[in-house]
């Protein structure tokens, strides 16, 4: 064979070669955009469903049946237990002319003074409206503004090992000046305004400011206690500890008028309601909103929200 016809066949190989790399990279380009739109169709047809399925249950089928709305978690404004979702629920529930009565069932340990206000006010203000009885259900925990929320109701059912009272108020936060001194660390805030870095963590304690704050709290305790002594009125027994933030079992709640009865979701549908099916009122969270949260602005949060001092009432 010639050095032409040898140079011709290196030629012919490589071109087969390079075709055969470019179909193949081809093929695999091509399986990998199928994979995406797929994975691009399974999300948008999960988004459309979870949103679906976070829309109120007022269009559920108009017939007898007990309206459910949860109260899950830390009660904040930022969380999923907040005045905006969970008054949004109370109202469908509250409309809906095939609920007979309403349940609140809390697992929580507390949270925002402001937003368990809020939503004591709107369980007031609908039952008023709609002359249907409020019962409130404490699960594992109803602390603090949990139990804010839950003494608007006309009863509330307990079990016996459930945690309930935590009637009181506290800031907390921390202080760093100490370490600061000892790492040579110098804090130079500029202010306008006497009381502008007031609980500042980074500053020494100033006496004149944490009695102002010690006030503040004492009158946000004065507003729960005259909350709780409304709702519950006579059945209500005050001791020394009752407004002290101490907590008690379900038992114990019962005997101290905290709490009316024993008594799960299912046993006051069945028997007190007398309408066994039970519907879930509660605004839940679709993808969308999670996916925001998560890659949004949440990423920030967690180290400014541990800057700050909030107050919360527990």
């Amino acid at each position: 064979m010639s050095l032409e016809d040898t140079s011709s066949a290196v030629h012919q190989q490589l071109l087969t070669d390079f075709a055969r790399s470019y179909l193949s990279e081809q093929r695999r380009q091509a399986r990998w955009r199928w994979v995406w739109r797929v994975l691009w169709i399974g999300l948008l047809l999960s988004m459309i469903w979870a949103t679906l399925d976070s829309m109120p249950a007022a269009t559920a089928p108009i017939k007898p049946h007990t309206a459910l709305v949860e109260v899950r978690g830390e009660i904040a404004v930022d969380a999923e237990a907040n005045a905006d979702s969970l008054n949004s629920a109370l109202k469908s529930a509250f409309e809906d002319a095939g609920a007979k009565a309403v349940v609140i069932r809390l697992n929580s340990p507390g949270g925002s003074p402001v937003q368990a206000g809020l939503i004591n006010e709107e369980i007031i203000r609908l039952k008023t409206l709609h002359k249907k009885k409020v019962y409130a259900v404490c699960e594992e925990m109803c602390a603090s503004a949990a139990f804010y929320i839950a003494v608007a109701a006309d009863e509330i059912y307990v079990d016996k090992a459930s945690i309930v009272g935590s009637i009181g108020v506290l800031m907390d936060g921390f202080g760093f000046s100490g370490v600061m001194d000892k790492v040579g660390v110098e804090r130079r805030l500029m202010i306008a305004g006497t009381n502008k870095g007031m609980m500042d963590p980074f500053s020494p304690r100033n006496p004149v400011q944490e009695g102002y704050a010690q006030a503040m709290l004492d009158q946000i305790h004065q507003q729960f206690i005259s909350v709780v002594r409304h709702g519950r009125g006579k059945r209500l027994i005050e001791t020394e500890e009752t407004f002290s933030g101490l907590f008690w079992n379900g038992e114990q709640a019962v005997k101290l008028g905290l709490a009316d009865k024993m008594g799960s979701l299912d046993k006051i549908a069945r028997e007190v309601i007398k309408a066994e099916d039970v519907i879930d009122y509660t605004v839940k969270e679709n993808i969308a909103e999670r996916l925001a949260k998560r890659f949004g602005a949440a990423m920030g949060a967690g180290a400014v929200q541990a800057m700050r001092s909030s107050v919360t009432v527990r």
